[in-house]
């Protein structure tokens, strides 16, 4: 398998995704709203993406709940963002696994079996808008249970939890989809908060990098392209899941595409991820990834054997549950 996973361009794959796909083989694929219009065409694209690789891919998302969500009324429930439902629940630990309990139900529903959640950064006063509402505490505690209870309801509805962004993004004041955050704390300081809470939630099948310079440890790389930032991860954090890369096309990251997939595997990243679906880009960074490493292989199947069909709950209840919670 290539070592990446795309996401498609439209409502439904082209015929020339479909050739794409099946030759090259990425891991997986990931949906966004320019992907979705209604339940029924969901399961469609899921299925048709499944059926061009002729095998049960992966297909991932981000559906947080709140400003970060992808699947949206009329279709699906709307859901506050986490760091507001975790002030206003009385019962925030709770709240929190119903809210991603029910979100798995949505997801599972539709062919779609892993989520860009839970987020382990720590929200700070300095954090970036594009960021901090979409956290779960100010705290090395709070953030951890929070990031258990959301992994936990995601594995009990089928569906694959990715920890991210490994090794810490709370501490950036600026955004990485558009520049590159640099963070100058001393490594203890680092180690002792920003990567605490990834080190206690370390076992979790999968992970996502952050396009985010340490300069204490690295100060040329962000961590996505950084051979130092990936010892730190594998050893000091001790995640041997499986590492996917943020969205390649963020320009926290320099040079072409293929430059910075090349850069990532080098690194050690076991998986590129590419979002916005462009066909030219894909070849590139299908090329630029390879196959996948064998420890990489390793690593993808085990998360993959998490998978499971979920037990049967009661939806309404746990509606209801989550409306008692927050009043």
């Amino acid at each position: 398998m290539n070592a990446t996973i795309f996401g498609p361009e439209g409502l439904k794959i082209t015929d020339w995704e479909r050739g794409f796909f099946r030759e090259v083989q990425p891991l997986g694929f990931i949906l966004f709203a320019r992907n979705i219009d209604n339940p029924d065409q969901l399961r469609r694209l899921t299925h048709s993406l499944r059926e061009a690789v002729q095998r049960d891919a992966m297909i991932l998302i981000d559906q947080e709940g709140g400003r970060v969500q992808r699947m949206r009324s009329p279709h699906w429930r709307e859901y506050l963002p986490a760091l507001d439902q975790m002030a206003r629940a009385t019962d925030p630990l709770r709240a929190h696994w119903v809210r991603n309990r029910l979100i798995a139900v949505e997801l599972h529903d539709v062919g779609i079996d892993a989520n860009c959640a839970p987020l382990a950064d720590i929200a700070e006063e300095a954090t970036h808008p594009v960021l901090k509402n979409r956290l779960y505490g100010y705290d090395v505690q709070t953030v951890v249970e929070a990031c258990r209870v959301c992994a936990d309801a995601h594995l009990a509805g089928g569906v694959l939890p990715v920890l991210k962004h490994i090794p810490g993004y709370g501490r950036a004041a600026v955004d990485s989809h558009k520049d590159l955050p640099r963070v100058d704390a001393p490594r203890p300081e680092l180690d002792a908060w920003d990567f605490a809470p990834f080190a206690a939630l370390s076992d979790l099948p999968m992970g996502m990098t952050a396009h985010i310079v340490f300069s204490d440890i690295d100060p040329a790389n962000p961590a996505t392209t950084s051979a130092k930032m990936m010892e730190v991860i594998r050893k000091g954090i001790g995640f041997d899941g499986l590492l996917m890369t943020d969205d390649l096309s963020m320009e926290a990251l320099s040079g072409t595409v293929a430059q910075r997939a090349a850069a990532s595997i080098a690194a050690g990243c076991d998986i590129i991820l590419h979002c916005n679906g462009k066909a030219d880009e894909m070849a590139a960074v299908a090329q630029a990834s390879g196959v996948m490493t064998d420890a990489a292989i390793t690593r993808a199947n085990r998360a993959l054997a998490l998978r499971k069909t979920p037990a049967n709950i009661d939806i309404g209840a746990l509606e209801a549950e989550l409306g008692r919670h927050l009043g």
